[in-house]
């Protein structure tokens, strides 16, 4: 604005000596009453386009790092497996008994499955660990009852790891106790163990899944690595069954009638994530192996495999095919 020309006309004196032009105070006016009437327009659009932020429940606990980027989740939707079929729409086997797991249960594998948490080898530490439990509950029963042991192989108490590294699957066995159908649905899925509430507790704290095992929910970590479990066991007093689940919130239970009879004891089929392709080495898992046996007092074997380079005698007809090639 110009500076008021100094005459008596038009001017208003304020209290305190102060004046003001009438011209200049109608305009001060006007954009006042501009900025006023463009507040409601402002307010009403922020409501509209702005959202609140959603907060997840552990989300405030869980670090940064253990958080799951949208380029992971867009992978394991299409990621394939061996036979070709979409991971998400695996079907559980036919005639199998489908169930929802218990709801403390399905909130532990849900922080598990959407962590980007780097120290994934705690899965095999767990698995080890508890092949080693079973281990010992077999070898108490058999003081006073020997004869649950069997004979041959199955009297043998380790715990043995094999690979499949065309179809990344990851084997573990052990010829401990075993588990009945109701010890699979109960222990795998539908009763949440008193350690499941204090685990939940303890990630709202800290966010660490490394210490998952002192709570007795170990085996659930094998969902860092997997997209898909199947638990094939056999307990002396009943059937072989097979658990399975691709950690969607539900888990099914069948008898086994496709696989080797076990005799006695638990294989976990571990069907390896697309990011998880590093435990499909042999090198790494000796590595794991040597690590986390150290406090386990029973042998661990682990299956490798061997290239080796031989000559072979060529026979008479692939000599006379090697002469007409040198001809031609």
């Amino acid at each position: 604005l110009n500076k008021p020309r100094n005459n008596n006309r038009n001017i208003i004196h304020f209290e305190g000596g102060a004046t003001m032009g009438k011209s200049h105070l109608e305009c001060v006016l006007v954009i006042a009453l501009c900025l006023l009437a463009s507040v409601p327009d402002a307010l009403c659009q922020a409501e509209e386009t702005v959202d609140l932020p959603k907060v997840d429940e552990f989300s405030g606990a869980v670090p940064a790092g253990s958080e799951t980027d949208s380029t992971t989740i867009q992978r394991e939707e299409e990621a394939l497996n061996a036979e070709g079929e979409n991971v998400q729409e695996r079907k559980f086997r036919e005639n199998s008994e489908k169930h929802e797991f218990q709801a403390e249960v399905g909130r532990l594998m849900d922080i598990i499955i959407n962590s980007l948490y780097s120290n994934k080898d705690i899965f095999l530490r767990e698995l080890i660990s508890n092949g080693s439990d079973a281990l010992d509950k077999i070898r108490f029963h058999s003081l006073t009852e020997p004869e649950v042991l069997g004979e041959g192989e199955n009297a043998q108490m380790d715990i043995r790891i094999s690979l499949d590294k065309e179809n990344k699957i990851l084997k573990i066995r052990d010829r401990g106790v075993g588990m009945t159908k109701d010890d699979l649905i109960n222990n795998l899925g539908t009763i949440a163990k008193s350690g499941t509430s204090a685990f939940l507790e303890q990630m709202q704290k800290s966010g660490d899944l490394n210490l998952i095992g002192q709570f007795g929910v170990g085996f659930y970590s094998v969902y860092l690595v997997a997209d898909y479990v199947e638990v094939i066991s056999k307990h002396n007093d009943n059937v072989q069954w097979i658990w399975e689940s691709k950690a969607d919130g539900n888990f099914a239970i069948s008898e086994d009638t496709e696989n080797e009879d076990l005799g006695r004891g638990t294989q976990i089929n571990i069907h390896l994530k697309e990011d998880a392709a590093e435990y499909a080495d042999e090198a790494k898992l000796k590595e794991l192996v040597s690590k986390y046996s150290e406090f386990i007092n029973f042998p661990i074997y682990l299956h490798a495999s061997k290239e080796v380079s031989e000559e072979v005698p060529l026979e008479e007809g692939d000599e006379i095919e090697e002469e007409e090639e040198e001809e031609e």
